[in-house]
């Protein structure tokens, strides 16, 4: 009996001892999650960083490639605007031809002289056909470039075998030129030279085809129209005009 009040004693030890260590295991068991928690926040902020770092690149990257693109673009436009620029010093170089071989055309016509090889078989024409080539006339002049060449054509039609046809198949092929239809007026020049070889306005036909073919960019044929107006022609004003030219053309 003397042994029971101790085996109490040593039962109740263990049972402290067993209770404390379970009290040891939860606040461990509790640290350690706390821990692990901390190493999650951890990864999850090293994470978040790294995609942030990642984000950055890709935006980096994307404005290197817009300012690559930016820079290829203001070279584009710098090209264009030249070539505009070019453009537009040949128009302005042709509508001055045109003014010019107007003036011609007409001087010699109201004073009855010699003037220009291209005026004088206006003299020759009947009154009704001088005056519809007048009407079609008029209508490029004024810039009605589209109504000049359904005129010019009328009058071709109505009198091909009028002394002022070659002229008027001329001016078909300037008034397309006017509409910047280069095509057609090249097309226009080329009946011209096929159908009246030997007229006037021959010479001012190549011309034409010349000045239309710069315009479109393709100087090695506008280059090739040139020296054979000046082989045809050699002592037509057109011809002086295609020397000039000539020496204008950059040469590669």
């Amino acid at each position: 009996m003397r042994f029971a009040p101790l085996a109490a004693g040593v039962l109740l030890g263990w049972a402290c001892a067993a209770h404390a260590q379970g009290l040891f295991d939860d606040n461990e068991a509790r640290r350690r999650i706390d821990a692990l928690k901390q190493q999650v926040e951890a990864m999850d902020q090293k994470v978040q960083n790294a995609a942030d770092r990642n984000a950055v690149l890709d935006l980096s990257r994307q404005i290197d490639a817009l300012r690559s693109d930016l820079a290829g673009m203001r070279g584009q436009i710098e090209v264009l605007t030249n070539q505009v620029d070019t453009l537009a010093k040949r128009q302005t170089e042709l509508y001055q031809d045109i003014d010019t071989r107007l003036l011609k055309l007409e001087k010699p016509a109201a004073a009855g002289g010699p003037g220009d090889k291209g005026a004088a078989p206006e003299a020759q024409a009947a009154p009704e056909e001088a005056k519809a080539y007048q009407a079609a006339l008029d209508q490029f002049k004024l810039g009605n470039y589209a109504l000049a060449v359904a005129a010019m054509q009328g009058f071709l039609v109505t009198y091909p075998s009028s002394p002022l046809a070659p002229n008027a198949q001329y001016w078909v092929g300037m008034a397309y030129s006017g509409q910047r239809d280069y095509k057609n007026a090249i097309t226009a020049q080329r009946k011209l030279l096929t159908n009246w070889p030997d007229s006037a306005k021959a010479p001012d036909g190549l011309l034409s085809i010349a000045s239309s073919q710069e315009t479109m960019g393709d100087r090695r044929s506008a280059q090739k129209t040139l020296e054979e107006l000046i082989a045809k022609y050699p002592t037509s004003s057109a011809a002086a005009s295609a020397k000039q030219r000539l020496a204008a053309i950059p040469r590669r």
